[in-house]
């Protein structure tokens, strides 16, 4: 092209850069338009664009953008958009973003749809969702795509609440509306409420057809509460509305399937996937190794190293998990010992947690402890809350008052680190020791987790707490109490002696 002159034709130049982008040639894409002998505002666009979709290149595509403004390019309603999609992947350049912004007011483009809606991305992508709102409420007119952006800015902070508030408020809703509200309750593990909403998109009038995307959200909130019969409906339609099967959606039904127990449901589901990734084989040997299937875990993860597929952190959590499961101390620790020479990958302190669990388990606690010191960081409540537990599984005091204390600062408020004392002293008969725990955690005004149940009726779930004193059907609960009382010869009580009774374990 260069030889023929054929670089000064802008179009052909245009679609030259299509290809390098496809290929991945960033640099070459970043040449190309900063050398065109005749660049126009188009031909900057295609580039910034293509500069901005990957991570590695998104500040080429600012230094792009600038030498557009020095070359007196003028800016359209393209060219705003694209730049900032740079930045919302880039999380140095905040800053560049609000400069672009006062770029857009200056050219009299802040009111346009799509610039409006790329500024609210920007702005939610550094979590600066106040100034994403301003953004937002300037638009008199906003449509469907802008509503969306706002919701999954709130989404993103974890402010389910305000999403949910500009959802109820939208006159016209489709599925990234409704993708958007039920991945933010999935992420938060809201799962209840993702359900919920999830029956709700089924059942809307405005024939809004789920995708891969709202599936997968639901698979996971499934997964969460152990829903196997919505999971299965879930997976049925998928089969019978021919959804495309991504990865990603196979990898959420072998989850729901592997949380909910059945896993011989997710093996089946596993073999038959033609293309499987790495999150696939760590969920499939997470879930094998949960459900007390140690051995066959890591024979799975024999065969995904000989599969050539290279583990990721997640994927050495899930092998540590099922050595502990399993009782293979020597080689869980060897995997530990391994991991960063064989695999690459520096143990962060969940792998130590896993390998402290792993010690603890086996009754090997002065190792455990002495791991816990040498960590080159500073351990968490989960560390010292499996090295407190341990200790009372192998009756070493010494150890869960040491772990105690340090938990004390960690979590002051968790009723269970008390309890696990209280529990290894009266386990030795040390009553005085037993009861002062119980004082101290009354003295300081920690009060007992209350327990929760959670029952499936006519395909949907309740859940109630035994200090619940607000549910709606609290009457009726306590009435078939009283009927179970009486069929088990039991004393009888009223429903009122009930009530008074909440503040005690026993209910």
């Amino acid at each position: 092209m260069v030889v023929r002159a054929l670089d000064y034709d802008n179009i052909l130049l245009n679609r030259f850069i299509c290809v390098l982008s496809s290929l991945g040639l960033s640099d070459y894409v970043y040449c190309s338009a900063l050398l065109a002998p005749s660049p126009d505002r188009y031909l900057f666009n295609t580039a910034i664009d293509a500069l901005a979709r990957h991570p590695r290149s998104t500040r080429l595509a600012v230094n792009l953008h600038n030498r557009a403004r020095k070359l007196g390019l003028k800016l359209d309603t393209y060219s705003i958009p694209f730049v900032l999609n740079a930045v919302v992947i880039d999380c140095g350049l905040r800053f560049t973003g609000r400069q672009i912004h006062c770029e857009a007011v200056k050219a009299g483009l802040s009111c346009d749809i799509h610039v409006v809606v790329s500024l609210v991305r920007m702005y939610s992508a550094g979590r600066l969702v106040s100034d994403a709102r301003k953004v937002f409420d300037e638009m008199v007119q906003p449509d469907t795509a802008l509503w969306n952006a706002m919701m999954a800015g709130y989404a993103k902070v974890g402010d389910m609440e305000a999403a949910m508030s500009l959802f109820e408020h939208m006159s016209r809703r489709n599925i990234v509306s409704w993708t958007t509200i039920l991945a933010g309750y999935a992420q938060r593990n809201q799962s209840h409420e993702a359900i919920s909403l999830f029956r709700r998109m089924m059942a809307d009038s405005n024939g809004v057809e789920p995708d891969e995307v709202a599936m997968t959200a639901a698979l996971s909130a499934c997964a969460d509460l152990g829903n196997l019969e919505l999971g299965e409906w879930i997976h049925s339609y998928i089969e019978r509305h021919r959804l495309r099967k991504t990865i990603r959606l196979n990898n959420a039904l072998i989850d729901m399937y592997a949380k909910s127990g059945s896993m011989n449901r997710a093996i089946q589901l596993f073999e038959s996937m033609t293309e499987k990734n790495v999150v696939t084989w760590s969920t499939m040997i997470s879930g094998l190794a949960t459900n007390g299937l140690g051995s066959e875990a890591l024979d799975l993860f024999s065969q995904m190293e000989g599969a050539g597929i290279r583990p990721n952190d997640v994927t050495l959590i899930a092998v540590l998990s099922a050595c502990s499961h399993a009782g293979y101390v020597e080689l869980g620790y060897w995997y530990f010992h391994t991991m960063e020479e064989r695999h690459g990958i520096r143990p962060s302190i969940k792998h130590y947690g896993c390998a402290i669990d792993l010690l603890g388990r086996a009754g090997r606690l002065q190792e455990a402890e002495n791991l816990c010191q040498r960590m080159p960081f500073e351990a968490n409540a989960a560390i010292w809350g499996s090295l407190l537990a341990a200790s009372r599984n192998q009756g070493n005091i010494g150890l869960g008052e040491r772990a105690l204390k340090h938990l004390l600062k960690v979590e002051p408020n968790h009723s269970g680190n008390y309890s696990l004392l209280s529990g290894l002293y009266a386990s030795h008969s040390r009553w005085a020791e037993a009861r002062e725990t119980r004082v101290l955690m009354r003295d300081i005004g920690v009060k007992k987790n209350p327990g929760q149940s959670l029952i499936q009726v006519d395909n949907r779930a309740y859940v109630f707490n035994s200090e619940d004193g607000f549910h709606p059907q609290l009457e009726g609960i306590y009435t078939t109490l009283l009927q179970l009382n009486g069929e088990m010869k039991m004393p009888r009580h009223t429903i009122r002696d009930y009530w008074d009774l909440l503040d005690y374990e026993l209910i």
